[in-house]
């Protein structure tokens, strides 16, 4: 019974923590847009990004899984020369594709 608590403790924390995703330099250059407005965008391709959906049985917010996969994607898209963009799939077990895009060039 003890060691279930200490479990359940962990998992709340590491739960409640912040995303464990560091956006960077060039990753907080990159905007996220609707399809309609990278439509005048220069598709560059696409990316998958996945990120850990539940931490021993736990499943993760949903707000903070989002946060993850778009961090992940805006660093991926500067790699990729873009600096934009578009979720293409809904959330499927920790992955989403997304679209890269470089507009306003």
């Amino acid at each position: 019974m003890y060691k279930s608590l200490i479990v359940i403790g962990i998992c709340t924390t590491l739960g409640a923590c912040g995303s464990w995703v560091q956006v960077t330099a060039a990753g907080r250059q990159v905007t996220v847009a609707t399809p309609s407005e990278a439509a005048i965008c220069t598709r560059v391709g696409s990316t998958t990004a996945n990120a850990i959906s539940e931490i021993v049985f736990v499943e993760r917010g949903s707000s903070k899984l989002q946060t993850e996969l778009i961090d992940l994607a805006r660093n991926e898209a500067a790699d990729m020369g873009g600096n934009t963009i578009v979720p293409e799939t809904p959330i499927a077990e920790g992955r989403q594709t997304f679209g890269v895009y470089r507009c306003g060039l």
